[in-house]
């Protein structure tokens, strides 16, 4: 599919600053094309962006046009170009002059993308000082203005910092401020805003809207998040195993989807519209009359480099039902991961009280932490970090019960099959690792794990935020059923407003560490009337009314 829209300027018609034309790619042992013969053009100051589920090309697509691809890559085009430059034809030292200074990257992952040894100030002004665009004290000025500008706080004092004293949130706003930096043409966003909360997201998707605007920057999106594409695009390229199913105006291709593939992503993607998932089977089931947690006056500081002090918690209190879906949101630093890990006595807090099934757990040692442990599980963010590549998932899965002594070999091994039908994976999945499975079926694993003891309550830090909107459709129903077949609690940590839509019954907003308010999802996101709340969920990417989507699926 050749996927061409010719803007005009000054009534006549725009040359597109990159145009794409029948590009292929294998990567080496591949029996498939990773991309089959997209084509596809992007004009001044117009913003794309291409969509689809991990594995159908977009990132393969992204790479490509930088030249950023394993040498071992086969890669073709009928033409690849970019300002009238052809991009096939230059060599890795005419390539250092267009990367950057021509077309900004934002890498998805910040974690892998920055030096651990720099710090981040000068990582940002490494870009000027490369393309001879600032001498040195212009280039850590600008890199201060450029940090401000992305969103950090104090930017001319974390321009000091090490990447390792950012959160990811953070370290995606140094990232962004890097590619922004020369003033490229264009820009490639590879998923730029995923580890960002709704708030911020809007901040740096606004910042790169202007400079679009002021400057005739385009932008190509790669993103899982529908609703970004539909608050930003221009246009959408609807990518499907290598291919291009679907592409169109943004709003038409959200809203009147005609391809099966788009119009599965479009139901799957959560809104503000959303409703609470229910389960497959049997019903959900709130028993009020004990709580499963109890928090109350929690606190916690930190110590910074310096001495500095830093309050990650302040007097927060808060408790969840037996068979309750607790979210806490907020954004990046709200201290909503510090609360979980408290919870869970991964630290230790400076003062106040966890209960558990209302016995006070905030000292226990030794046998009584142990045991703590025995009734919680946690889901990490990463399911790519969270498992060990060395283990088999039958292993991964086995790990508690092996830890805290529970049954014999063959008992295991028969947990271990009913935890993973239970997470929808065949036994045949007993045998492999990590790495090969895809994001979405680690996270079952990861969940599997933590359902292997049996627990009463479940922290999920982020649990789905990496996934595509398919796959967290899918996860989030799966927690659901899983919730009422064991009368599970959850607390569930997350910046997708969204999501909370889907999966909570109560929700609590941080901000700085204090709890700012909780209720029903509801009552918090329909008739809050606190500033930062109300911010919170008018900043909730994608709105569009649910029943115009669900009548088109129909």
């Amino acid at each position: 599919m050749t996927v061409t829209q010719s803007p005009t300027a000054g009534g006549g018609p725009a040359e597109p600053l990159l145009s794409v034309r029948g590009l292929q790619l294998a990567y080496k042992g591949a029996t498939t094309l990773a991309v089959a013969g997209v084509s596809f053009d992007v004009y001044p100051g117009e913003q794309v962006a291409i969509v689809g589920e991990s594995g159908s090309g977009k990132t393969s697509v992204a790479k490509s046009i930088v030249d950023l691809l394993p040498s071992s890559t086969d890669v073709s085009a009928d033409a690849l170009r970019y300002d009238g430059l052809d991009l096939t034809a230059l060599t890795p030292l005419e390539w250092r002059a267009v990367r950057g200074a021509r077309i900004g990257l934002i890498p998805q992952d910040p974690s892998a993308s920055l030096n651990p040894l720099q710090t981040v100030g000068s990582q940002v002004a490494e870009v000027l000082l490369i393309h001879g665009l600032a001498t040195k004290k212009e280039a850590r000025a600008r890199a201060v203005e450029l940090l401000a500008d992305a969103g950090i706080p104090d930017a001319a004092k974390r321009a000091a910092q090490y990447p390792h004293q950012f959160s990811g949130g953070m370290r995606q706003r140094v990232l962004i401020a890097a590619a922004l930096a020369a003033s490229p043409g264009l820009i490639i966003a590879d998923e730029p805003t995923s580890a960002l909360d709704v708030t911020v997201q809007r901040q740096i998707l606004d910042l790169i809207a202007e400079r679009a605007a002021e400057a005739s920057t385009a932008v190509l999106f790669i993103t899982h998040d529908l609703g970004v594409a539909a608050d930003r695009a221009d246009r959408i390229l609807v990518m499907q195993h290598g291919v291009i199913v679907e592409a169109g105006p943004a709003a038409e291709v959200l809203e009147d989807p005609q391809h099966p593939y788009t119009k599965r992503l479009v139901a799957a993607a959560p809104t503000r519209n959303s409703t609470r998932l229910v389960p497959a089977q049997g019903s959900l089931a709130v028993d009020r009359s004990r709580p499963v947690l109890e928090v109350s006056g929690l606190s916690k500081a930190f110590r910074l480099p310096g001495g500095a002090r830093v309050d990650a918690t302040k007097d927060v209190g808060f408790s969840i039902a037996r068979g309750e879906s607790y979210a806490l949101v907020g954004e990046s630093g709200s201290g909503k991961s510090t609360t979980a890990r408290l919870a869970l006595l991964l630290e230790r807090p400076d003062q106040g009280s966890i209960r558990l099934d209302g016995v006070e757990v905030a000292g226990a040692r030794g046998g009584a932490l142990r045991a703590f442990r025995r009734r919680t599980g946690l889901v990490h963010q990463d399911p790519y970090s969270s498992l060990d590549p060395r283990f088999t998932v039958a292993e991964s899965i086995e790990q508690p019960l092996r830890a805290f002594g529970v049954g014999d070999k063959a008992s295991r091994r028969a947990r271990v099959l009913e935890l993973l039908d239970d997470v929808a994976l065949p036994e045949s999945f007993a045998e492999r690792r990590s790495t090969q499975l895809s994001g979405g079926q680690r996270q079952r694993v990861a969940i599997a794990r933590a359902l292997a003891l049996r627990p009463e309550l479940i922290v999920l830090d982020e649990a789905v935020s990496a996934l595509d909107v398919s796959v967290q459709a899918q996860i989030l129903q799966l927690l659901v059923d899983l919730q009422a077949e064991h009368s599970l609690s959850y607390l569930f940590i997350t910046h997708d407003l969204g999501v909370v839509r889907q999966i909570a019954d109560r929700v609590g907003v941080l901000r700085g560490g204090e709890l700012l308010e909780e209720g029903t999802v509801d009552e918090v996101f329909e008739r809050s009337t606190n500033d930062y709340t109300r911010a919170l969920v008018d900043a909730i990417p994608g709105v569009r009314p649910a029943e115009r989507v669900l009548e088109v699926i129909a």
